[in-house]
């Protein structure tokens, strides 16, 4: 599970950001437990986050952040080999100091039947890893697997130490292999893990698995396919015929069943006529953009489910209506239709999810996050916490009204005087003419 995530100087973001899925207070048991202890108290984690926002405020570079790390972990070793520097390095654009500074990234996660707790990061130059690090807590005190330096002398160590071998809780791997075929714009995490070292290979394959990122749009063709890949799987298809039946129902779309080409695994989905019959529809050519888009998220979304990983999904408001977004939060706080801790971690501008204690809101306070734009142009994170709200505090209202920031700081009419403004403009250019 992810427990926390930091940033720095990627994207929009010029400043450090951590994002934190800690459970902080009590929120109607939606927080998870761990089974991990922090100074004596129990940690808790959250199975959902939403990130609010107004346009352009780095909503989208925070999840692309992620997976732009994780990109880094799963290609490191291999593809950036093939060209020089660092591929994903994206230092902030509108302060050229940043060029000269590393780019940052940082994950808490836990991993294991009996969860370990684990902090892995690494800095990024535009010519190399600047530094590595992965640190491990099995009995809650730090074991330092590795720690990276480039330009650490060697009087000290060199650029990589092993500090914690010894005890045998620290990592064990063949350093005398896999030190030497580290490249300097490559992973230790990717090497090793790739030379089929037992300890890294875990940590790395959490990366494979988690973090998979839904854009609006884009990706709608791709996903519709990954979810026709779950109807025809011979093993596991018909179970995930039902569910999607079901599920296709429930968004009101009238569709009763679906129909399986057996020779080319083409689809069509059936709809309720009047009179109590059906008919199949093609859905390609037929069925509208609602359903191909609400069609295209429910296979990403069963598989994170049945997988117990990380689904990142940018603008869900863009991918479904505001009470479907709501169900599917609440999907995922439910341990029965989520009980393997599958995480949602999402951006959007819908404001009714955030709604009142009186109308069941989906999202608790401590699961929601802001960020804004500073006049400088970069990126601010922040919880909607840290502005306290009130027990019964209706968040929606105090969130479009401004209270907590993170809303478009558009005056009524302004938008409208603006291009006003431009039609007086083209009216006297007209009448400039016609006198000359």
């Amino acid at each position: 599970m992810l427990l926390r995530f930091r940033v720095a100087n990627h994207r929009s973001i010029r400043d450090e950001c951590e994002l934190s899925l800690i459970g902080t207070e009590p929120s109607g048991g939606v927080a998870r437990t761990t089974g991990l202890r922090d100074r004596g108290r129990e940690v808790s984690v959250l199975p959902v986050v939403g990130v609010f926002g107004a346009n352009a405020s780095g909503k989208s570079n925070l999840l692309r952040s992620l997976f732009d790390m994780r990109d880094a972990v799963r290609t490191s070793f291999a593809d950036w080999a093939t060209r020089p520097g660092v591929p994903i390095r994206q230092p902030f654009k509108l302060d050229p100091a940043a060029a000269e500074e590393t780019t940052l990234f940082e994950v808490d996660l836990m991993l294991g039947a009996n969860p370990v707790r684990y902090t892995y990061g690494f800095e990024l130059s535009d010519e190399r890893v600047e530094a590595e690090w992965l640190h491990a807590y099995p009995e809650g005190g730090r074991v330092v697997w590795f720690d990276r330096e480039a330009d650490r002398p060697e009087a000290e160590g060199g650029e990589f130490l092993f500090p914690d071998a010894g005890s045998g809780s620290g990592f064990q791997g063949n350093r005398d292999v896999l030190v030497p075929v580290t490249r300097s714009n490559a992973l230790f995490l990717s090497t090793g893990a790739t030379l089929n070292d037992p300890q890294l290979a875990a940590l790395h394959r959490w990366f494979i698995d988690n973090l998979w990122l839904i854009t609006p749009g884009e990706d709608v063709k791709a996903r519709s396919a990954w979810t026709q890949r779950l109807l025809t799987d011979p093993k596991s298809g018909k179970q995930y015929r039902n569910w999607l039946v079901e599920l296709l129902s429930i968004a009101d779309l009238g569709i009763s069943g679906i129909d399986i080409d057996r020779k080319t695994g083409d689809i069509a989905l059936r709809h309720r006529t009047p009179d109590g019959g059906d008919v199949a529809l093609d859905f390609l050519g037929e069925e509208s953009l609602g359903t191909h888009s609400w069609f295209a998220f429910l296979g990403p979304m069963l598989a994170v489910l049945d997988a117990g990983t990380v689904l990142l999904v940018d603008e869900l408001d863009s991918s479904l209506h505001p009470t479907l977004a709501a169900e599917v939060v609440r999907l995922f706080q439910d341990s029965k239709s989520n009980p393997r801790g599958a995480q949602l971690l999402f951006t959007t501008h819908d404001a009714t999810l955030l709604g009142s204690a009186v109308l069941d809101r989906p999202l608790a306070p401590e699961q929601v996050w802001i960020t804004s734009k500073k006049s400088s142009g970069e990126t601010e994170l922040y919880p909607l916490a840290a502005a306290y709200p009130g027990d019964d505090e209706d968040l929606e209202r105090g969130y479009l009204r401004g209270k907590y920031g993170g809303a478009p700081r558009v005056s009524a009419g302004e938008i409208s005087r603006a291009l006003s403004w431009r039609e007086k403009e083209r009216e006297r250019e007209r009448e400039a003419k016609a006198s000359a």
